[in-house]
């Protein structure tokens, strides 16, 4: 018996992770600056194109979006709530964490999306991956920030990554749901009819699985958000970095009022893409 009171000794788990991942730095250190270039090359971008726009024009455009997607109050709420956010200052941190979570939604529907409507059609992918989807929803976020700077340094890049490993798995989970509930008998119906596999998927399954598709996009949307302040911890720009900067000096005042901007804003993306899936 050792000196912990076990019967046998201390695997050294901890030592396997801190060796592979230096592993993967040593021989994939070139995928990895290409995807930190790459998704540098994008989230700035896309906050400078958000940044070209007026601030008062670009409110006016997302209140008529949602006027038009849901109701003239949630059109209302934009109007005021934006409005707000401007007035306190922090529309600049406002446009870059909608950046990180654009991106960072749109590259899991890229990923998630397809991986779910393969397990939908293959029992041995969904027992394989299901538990991947578990181990990605249950460890804590904050151990996806240590390897994230170690292969993306700090900035925008790590932040991205470790927001879409969190939030992934409901675009994944539900698709795969969506997809698997379609009536057996629609489904028996189309094949009679001559159908093949991808006529089927993509005539019958995937749209009448669309509702549970955009539940899982709308829960990736909430996680992505959830995700902001955690990822300023390793140099995410945004609203998140207002968080954690009163955090770190207790400072209430500012404290709320990028708290009060990050839930404007998850109501308005909540709000809409609920209204984009009801129609």
């Amino acid at each position: 018996m050792d000196n912990s009171g076990t019967l046998f000794p201390k695997l050294p788990l901890a030592q396997w992770i801190e060796s592979f991942v230096d592993f993967l730095t040593a021989s994939f250190s070139v995928v990895f600056d290409t995807v930190t270039t790459v998704l540098e090359f994008i989230t700035e971008n896309f906050v400078l194109l958000l940044e070209f726009v007026p601030p008062l024009l670009l409110i006016v455009l997302v209140a008529l979006i949602a006027w038009w997607i849901v109701n003239w109050k949630l059109g209302l709420f934009a109007l005021i709530g934006l409005g707000l956010i401007n007035n306190l200052g922090y529309w600049p941190e406002t446009l870059e964490t909608v950046a990180l979570v654009i991106v960072s939604v749109v590259i899991s529907m890229l990923i998630g999306i397809p991986i779910g409507i393969w397990m939908s059609q293959k029992d041995t992918v969904q027992a394989i991956v299901t538990p991947i989807l578990d181990f990605m929803q249950t460890m804590p976020a904050f151990v996806y920030l240590i390897p994230a700077v170690v292969f993306f340094s700090l900035g925008m890049v790590p932040g991205v990554v470790a927001t879409i490993i969190f939030s992934m798995p409901p675009t994944v989970r539900l698709t795969n749901l969506g997809i698997r509930q379609v009536d057996e008998e629609l489904i028996e119906a189309s094949s009679a009819f001559g159908s093949s596999t991808g006529q089927r998927l993509t005539k019958v399954q995937i749209p009448l699985g669309m509702p549970s598709i955009m539940a899982g996009v709308n829960q990736t949307i909430m996680l992505s958000l959830s995700m902001v302040v955690i990822a300023s911890m390793v140099g995410a720009p945004g609203l998140g970095t207002v968080v954690y900067r009163a955090v770190t000096q207790v400072a209430i005042g500012p404290g709320f009022e990028g708290g009060l901007s990050l839930v404007i804003i998850a109501m308005l993306l909540d709000r809409i893409t609920q209204g984009a899936n009801k129609d």
